[in-house]
């Protein structure tokens, strides 16, 4: 295909027309004879959405790379950091969205996106480097969506993560064992998949008995549906701002502290049911 440059090559330059990317690819995948994929920051999403809607509706093998995934964007502000596009993604009928936490993960939710005939894949990539968190035994449970990352024996409470925050649960996960206090953390790089498992792996990997944590970039009313009412949420009600990635993790409160805050809270609230009602989630602080 002859690019938007005077160069040959296997990439089309769309420049900034994300509907117009997302519409060919789709005609491109109906054609036959290609995987069609596309790139773009994710909060563009909103403008390439209908097209992404039409690939779901017509089952067609179609991926979105999308990246500066979340507040991680930092200092261009909060029009370009997403704060509810990958829970809105999520709730497409057939489209699977991936936000990995580190290469490996990564690796998984390209490969597994490369292999899916049924549908559109859209990987939600951060802008910030991450540390390796995974290993290779780890593939398996990564191709279904969700699994324990890591646990200490006789854990009290689970922690959920996916993407960059994943890193944040574990250092939480760290601090709590030093406390006393064994916990889970769980590693959902891909809600729409793990929903497609068995009810019996769900539970095997979400113990309905153990109190949860879920840490997310996002807007965090997408996770209720895996710590229910009783459980805490650690995510983002408002837009962001504009500062270096590390400052607004902390402005927000998006950090390891706030996971180990909750968690403690948790278990707490376990040893003593007769106690009021808790927050039903967390959300950040206004200064």
């Amino acid at each position: 295909m002859k690019a938007g440059r005077d160069t040959w090559g296997n990439h089309l330059s769309y420049g900034v027309r994300e509907f117009g990317m997302a519409a060919i690819m789709n005609g491109m995948a109906l054609h036959g004879g290609y995987i069609p994929y596309g790139g773009t920051f994710l909060t563009f999403s909103d403008y390439s959405r209908n097209a992404v809607r039409m690939a779901a509706l017509m089952k067609q093998r179609v991926i979105h790379v999308f990246t500066h995934d979340s507040i991680g964007l930092g200092e261009d502000g909060p029009t370009h950091q997403s704060i509810e596009h990958v829970p809105s993604l999520r709730i497409i009928p057939g489209l699977d969205v991936w936000r990995p936490a580190d290469a490996l993960e990564t690796a998984v939710a390209w490969a597994c996106a490369v292999e899916r005939q049924d549908g559109p894949s859209a990987l939600a990539l951060s802008r910030q480097n991450l540390p390796r968190l995974t290993e290779l035994s780890m593939v398996e449970g990564i191709r279904r969506g969700g699994y324990v990352l890591a646990e200490a024996p006789g854990a009290q409470a689970v922690i959920l993560a996916t993407g960059s925050e994943t890193s944040i649960a574990m250092a939480a996960h760290e601090q709590l064992k030093a406390q006393g206090i064994p916990t889970r953390v769980v590693s959902m790089p891909c809600t729409n998949l793990f929903d497609r498992q068995p009810e019996a792996y769900q539970d095997k990997v979400l113990p309905m008995a153990l109190p949860a944590v879920a840490v997310e970039a996002a807007h965090p009313d997408f996770w209720r549906k895996y710590v229910g009412r009783n459980g805490i949420v650690i995510g983002m009600s408002t837009f962001g701002e504009s500062a270096p990635a590390p400052e607004l993790y902390k402005h927000f409160g998006i950090t390891a502290e706030r996971v180990v805050e909750a968690v403690r809270t948790l278990v707490h609230r376990a040893a003593h049911r007769n106690e009021p009602a808790l927050p039903e989630h967390i959300v950040p602080s206004s200064h």
